[in-house]
């Protein structure tokens, strides 16, 4: 973790108000990123990859987000979705010409919500249609993150829709395929630095090889990835507030007002004590979630928890480190402005909030039928 840190400290801390700024993520950090191994955490070494753990990816993304969001959710994207695409539903073939690319230099997106299919993620009207070998997609997509630099994009489409959501299909489409547009980027309140465009398809050819999975199985994979997905978000939420929270209490402790630090006021260390002890308990739900998920146990209750905590957390936390800065915080000259803007997709993407205290209460549900 302290080498993640220092790798974070000296080769993104220094670009991250600039990337914010111009809203757009240096080449240089995502090429930094492949260096150090972390777009490829999970992936098999024979394919290039670290070879290391579901938990390691969380702690990674958590020590990114520390310093820039923005970084942690390229990174948390790769890891969390992409690749555990390729490799749990890749054929041999897919995944030598994808993991090896995914761990090395090749970016990859995930493309599932639609204008009118956010939180409905399954009313999505992209459409497949079956040609000898081969499908043309036609449709389009929004919000989808890293499109700007992705070489791969696993697109999720329907090839029967009177078979409802049973039609959804996976389908991996290169960046170069013809008819694939990549439109003009968003300007977003926060996580500037980290693309979020829409997607348009237009007679989009896709050989028949390329369906990742089977077909009308991408709803499942979909609920699949995004339940992992949101230990991701989870601990990128997590690191964002800890990161605020690192660069607020230090100033608490300099700043003299009526001849004492700011952080000798009683009515400041019980706020102060209470974020701390919110900050341990997301640490803890999220950890926990990791835990389970990579022990094979029931974990999707608990991924709901620490996403729908740990995104409530950081809205709280960011919010009163402004305050506990005062005038300063509300200003460019420090991050902690940067961190309040971030946090706030936190309650949005990846299953609103709304949506896991739904999911959570069907478990709670299930657990008192007897």
């Amino acid at each position: 973790s302290s080498l993640k840190n220092k790798y974070a400290q000296e080769r993104i801390a220094p670009l991250v108000s600039k990337m914010d700024e111009n809203s757009a993520m240096d080449e240089e950090v995502i090429k930094s990123l492949f260096e150090q191994g972390l777009m490829g955490i999970e992936i098999d070494p024979e394919y290039g990859g670290t070879g290391s753990t579901f938990f390691s990816s969380i702690l990674v993304i958590e020590e990114l987000a520390k310093v820039d969001p923005s970084v942690a959710v390229l990174c948390d994207i790769q890891n969390t979705l992409i690749n555990t695409l390729f490799a749990n539903l890749g054929t041999p073939v897919q995944k030598e010409k994808y993991l090896s690319r995914l761990s090395t230099d090749m970016v990859g997106s995930f493309c599932l919500s639609e204008a009118e299919s956010g939180s409905d993620a399954f009313s999505l009207k992209t459409r497949a249609e079956k040609h000898k070998d081969y499908y043309i997609i036609n449709g389009s997509k929004m919000w989808i993150s890293n499109a700007e630099h992705a070489g791969v994009f696993l697109v999720m489409a329907n090839v029967d829709p009177s078979n409802g959501y049973r039609g959804i299909t996976c389908f991996i489409v290169d960046r170069d395929t013809e008819g694939l547009e990549i439109c003009k980027k968003e300007n977003k309140l926060g996580l500037r630095a980290s693309s979020t465009c829409p997607l348009n398809f237009d007679n989009v050819k896709v050989p028949e090889k390329n369906i990742l999975g089977q077909v009308g199985h991408g709803y499942k994979y979909a609920i699949g990835m995004l339940n992992e997905g949101r230990i991701g978000i989870a601990s990128q939420m997590l690191g964002l507030a800890q990161g605020c929270f690192d660069h607020t209490i230090p100033y608490t402790r300099q700043r003299v007002q009526f001849g004492k630090r700011i952080f000798d006021f009683q009515g400041l260390q019980h706020q102060i004590a209470h974020v701390a002890t919110q900050i341990e308990a997301a640490r803890l739900l999220t950890y926990n979630a990791a835990r389970l998920k990579e022990a094979g146990k029931p974990f999707i209750k608990e991924a709901c928890m620490a996403k729908y905590f740990a995104a409530e957390v950081a809205t709280l936390t960011t919010s009163k480190c402004i305050e506990w800065m005062g005038g300063v915080g509300f200003t460019k000259d420090y991050p902690i402005e940067k961190f309040y803007r971030d946090c706030k997709i936190g309650t949005i993407y990846e299953g609103t909030t709304n949506i896991q205290l739904s999911t959570l209460a069907k478990f709670i549900d299930k657990e008192y039928d007897h």
